[in-house]
């Protein structure tokens, strides 16, 4: 006689069976190939209440529960400053995946709307710190960041038509501002198509940024940068499927012999060294 799963039980089936392939894999894959999490790490997974953040933090609950690398996992919720239906779908949402979470409040909603210029810019770099300073306080030696594979290669191509660089976003790196700590991001080979066909099969509902600034952002989508790559990316897929890949890829192989100039380490470096020596 087989027996009737709960919600949260057929959800976590789905995953390691039916989504495996779009979301299991390339998770465990991207955690293996970067050495995302070793023996003895315990990592704050940080929930700001969107899909990709909610996603990773059941597919962290389930590496942790499954893997044979023994780490500790915390998941944070951080208010910095929701409406209070805002704040109560993220909490429902936590509950809902079985997700035991840890919620503390800051004021950086507060701090960043007064500012006229780049709200976002200084609001991201608050929630960061924040977010660090928390972990810090847990005994975490990293934070988990819901960044996927569409966050690489759109960042990627912004970097490089707006910014006039060739920058990318790495799957690890160091924090600045708080020794001994490093930021992750096990999404990095998951696709954000996956992400939400898995969002919309199980009937789930998300916040976005929830800031005052995200109702002026979505009525201004059209104009934003990231939304032209997207647009840019999507017309050349239909000539060259692969495209996503291969600039994905293309991160993964940098020539550096046919450069002009890079930087390393905040060291200025050019091809013109070769010459000099």
């Amino acid at each position: 006689m087989s027996r009737t799963f709960t919600y949260m039980e057929q959800l976590e089936r789905d995953i390691l069976k039916e989504d495996r392939e779009t979301l299991w894999q390339p998770f465990c894959r991207a955690v293996k190939k970067y050495r995302l999490i070793q023996p003895g790490d315990r990592i704050a997974v940080c929930i700001s209440g969107g899909k990709d953040s909610m996603l990773l933090a059941k597919l962290i609950q389930l590496l942790h529960r499954h893997s044979e690398v023994p780490f500790e996992a915390v998941y944070l919720i951080m208010d910095p400053g929701y409406k209070p239906e805002n704040r109560a779908r993220v909490e429902s949402n936590a509950r809902l995946l079985g997700i035991p979470y840890t919620l503390f409040e800051s004021d950086v909603f507060e701090v960043a709307n007064a500012q006229d210029k780049n709200p976002c810019f200084l609001c991201a770099r608050m929630r960061r710190g924040c977010l660090y300073g928390k972990a810090k306080e847990l005994g975490c030696n990293k934070i988990a960041l819901g960044h996927h594979f569409d966050d690489v290669i759109e960042t990627t191509m912004m970097a490089m038509l707006y910014g006039g660089q060739l920058q990318a976003m790495p799957p690890m790196l160091k924090a600045k501002n708080f020794p001994g700590m490093a930021l992750i991001r096990p999404l990095y080979m998951v696709r954000e198509e996956d992400i939400i066909a898995w969002r919309d099969k199980n009937g789930l509902s998300f916040i976005q940024c929830a800031c005052r600034f995200t109702e002026q952002a979505s009525r201004e989508e059209h104009t934003s940068k990231r939304q032209e790559v997207k647009r840019l990316l999507k017309k050349l897929r239909v000539e060259n499927p692969v495209v996503e890949q291969n600039v994905f890829s293309s991160i993964h192989n940098v020539q550096l012999d046919t450069m002009v100039a890079w930087k390393y380490k905040g060291k200025e470096c050019s091809f013109l060294d070769d010459f000099e020596e």
